[in-house]
């Protein structure tokens, strides 16, 4: 039987949660790598897809929008770019997996600009399971996208952070009471 679920692990790299990271979400990021390895493990069991939007791009690219907003991050075959911690080592040591996959993104959501809608409704995928990082910027546009695609979401809140406290609470709210996300601990 076909799993109608998949999750997404948004940008968890080097540059966005480890301490020397370019743009790091610091302890908070930290803290949730366990509890996305957890979802991983569990989703995986279950059969359903585990896929790794990873944010991507080349260094002082002018045409980027976010080249005005934030400094170099995620630029290709970097330390930086390379998963953080123990969801790094899940994924090397489950790559291999039909139903692990990681994929390169190049705009806040995992949808823009990608094949995952595509992918998704292929494999009949009518659920989305989100963590990573940021709440406030990647997750949130991701679950915009998908909210406007009519898929469900669910949002782990214990595997979601974000370098801005008040951003990641406001996430957390619009995804409830805005997009009508399931937001489960």
């Amino acid at each position: 039987m076909a799993s109608h679920q998949a999750l997404l692990i948004i940008d968890y790299t080097n540059y966005f949660v480890a301490d020397k990271g370019a743009l790091t979400c610091g302890e908070p990021g930290q803290a949730i790598d366990k509890n996305i390895v957890k979802i991983a493990d569990n989703m995986k069991k279950d059969g359903d897809w585990v896929w790794l939007p990873t944010d991507v791009h080349r260094p002082f690219d002018h045409y980027h929008p976010e080249t005005k907003l934030f400094p170099a991050h995620n630029v290709r075959d970097t330390w930086g770019r390379e998963l953080y911690g123990e969801t790094g080592k899940w994924f090397q040591e489950n790559s291999g997996k039909d139903t692990v996959k990681q994929f390169d993104k190049t705009r806040y959501s995992a949808f823009a600009g990608t094949d995952l809608d595509l992918r998704l409704r292929e494999r009949d995928v009518d659920t989305i399971h989100l963590v990573g990082v940021c709440t406030d910027i990647c997750v949130l546009h991701t679950a915009v996208d998908a909210y406007n695609l009519c898929y469900n979401l669910v949002i782990h809140k214990s595997a979601v952070a974000s370098f801005n406290q008040a951003g990641h609470d406001w996430a957390l709210d619009h995804f409830e009471n805005v997009l009508g996300a399931k937001v489960v601990k």
